[in-house]
């Protein structure tokens, strides 16, 4: 991607070196479930409400350096957040509303946030409580190393998936549909950020940023976080049934057909009989 010496994001917040200490409620049980649920653009606020909520203990501050790798890492998610403020300002804009930016906080180890107290294990969420987005800049190599998906774009289909329950949030999808099963739903929501995220990517590409090859990072790294293949890596077998994402084939297509969209109408995910 396209990125170095454009405009960075001012919606930043900076906690490395504030580690939170405490809790998820439910104890360990919660946290492997908010795990599953939230790996890789989750939304963790309705789980945590039903845990109990999260307990911060205390907070403490340490002078942090990063490497210079992290610090530049650092620097790509920012442009990428103003890419997306771009991007979701002018979409906006169109349907005669008004966008408002969500924040992103980066950290290492732990955070707290409006839906309570998370571990880096937790992979990137979103908070819709504080309307803001949490990633652990470590993800990056797990990227990588886990889930065989290297390459920059692969970390910015992260953020702009992020970047997609914000949307939803501001759109108040949540509200406007009818839940069926809490499984078919969380796949229904889920599948709709990825559709975003390609909306995203769509307008990314009008404006001369991507670069060979970064598409199929970002389908490479939709495909690694499908249920099935997290399943499959995991215990060896898959169970549909239990499916909080979606399908590799399914994150695919959706994050495929909002690039090749590029508008906000052709994304339901919610009134079609098999996403």
């Amino acid at each position: 991607m396209k990125w170095k010496g454009r405009r960075a994001s001012t919606n930043v917040e900076d906690r490395r070196g504030m580690s939170s200490k405490g809790i998820i409620g439910g104890g360990i049980g919660g946290i492997i479930l908010l795990l599953v649920i939230t790996f890789l653009g989750g939304n963790p606020a309705e789980l945590l409400n039903q845990l109990g909520g999260g307990t911060s203990t205390n907070t403490t501050n340490t002078e942090y350096v990063g490497t210079q790798e992290e610090e530049e890492l650092a620097e790509f998610v920012s442009v990428v957040l103003a890419d997306t403020e771009k991007v979701w300002t002018k979409l906006f804009k169109e349907e005669g509303l008004v966008y408002e930016e969500p924040t992103l906080v980066i950290y290492n180890d732990s955070v707290q946030s409006a839906c309570g107290t998370a571990g880096s294990s937790v992979g990137p969420f979103y908070c819709p409580g504080d309307h803001k987005l949490y990633i652990d800049l470590s993800f990056y190599n797990e990227l990588k190393r886990e889930f065989q998906a290297p390459g920059d774009f692969a970390m910015a289909y992260v953020v702009a998936h992020e970047v997609g329950h914000h949307v939803q949030t501001l759109l108040e999808t949540d509200k406007n549909q009818q839940r069926t099963s809490s499984n078919d739903y969380s796949v229904r929501f889920e599948l709709q950020a990825d559709y975003l995220a390609g909306v995203w990517a769509h307008h990314a590409e009008s404006m001369d940023l991507l670069e060979e090859g970064d598409l199929e990072e970002a389908i490479t790294a939709a495909s690694a976080v499908g249920d099935d293949t997290i399943q499959k890596r995991a215990q060896g077998y898959v169970v549909p049934e239990s499916f909080t994402h979606g399908s590799s084939e399914q994150r695919m297509r959706w994050f495929k057909k909002g690039f090749n969209s590029g508008n906000l109408e052709d994304g339901d995910t919610f009134n079609v009989k098999n996403p």
